[in-house]
């Protein structure tokens, strides 16, 4: 007899989505918090947004293949939401695809490590305000919605 067990959540999860599990990981390793498909603004969705002790705002985009990477052409666009910018990618990745101004991270469904970090452009003061209340509400509103899934209607 052949027991079919569900593939596990880890199983379901696209390559982008892994890569940004790793890096969830990694800077709650080091005291960030984290956002998975986080929008900033209506049209914009970034992999992942951080924040961090000193309430810094790091966005990483996690590319899962060349491809990925070439069909992404708004990932300037993100630059005006963030301290500093990072793409996270696997070992395998031709990270010289990558724009040197930015940061690096090497990923997989485990764990990150940080390669090359990103510069520091520090967002002015209203717009950190701003990006710190709608990162806390969108947090708020995922943790409802784990509770409530029926909560969505109201949002």
């Amino acid at each position: 007899m052949e027991i079919i067990t569900a593939p596990s959540e880890i199983e379901t999860l696209m390559p982008g989505q892994l890569l940004a599990r790793g890096v969830c990981r990694h800077l709650a390793s080091h005291g960030f918090v984290t956002i998975e498909e986080f929008t900033p603004e209506r049209g914009r969705r970034v992999d992942v947004m951080a924040m961090g002790p000193k309430a810094e705002i790091w966005v990483i985009e996690c590319k899962s293949s060349r491809a990925d990477f070439m069909s992404d052409g708004k990932w300037q666009g993100y630059l005006q939401w963030c301290d500093r910018y990072f793409w996270a990618v696997d070992q395998d990745f031709p990270t010289e695809l990558l724009p040197e101004d930015t940061g690096l991270i090497f990923a997989d469904a485990y764990d990150a490590e940080i390669i090359r970090m990103a510069p520091e452009e520090k967002l002015a003061g209203a717009r950190r305000n701003a990006v710190v209340r709608r990162f806390a509400t969108h947090a708020a509103r995922r943790l409802h919605w784990l509770r409530d899934p029926d909560a969505t209607r109201y949002y």
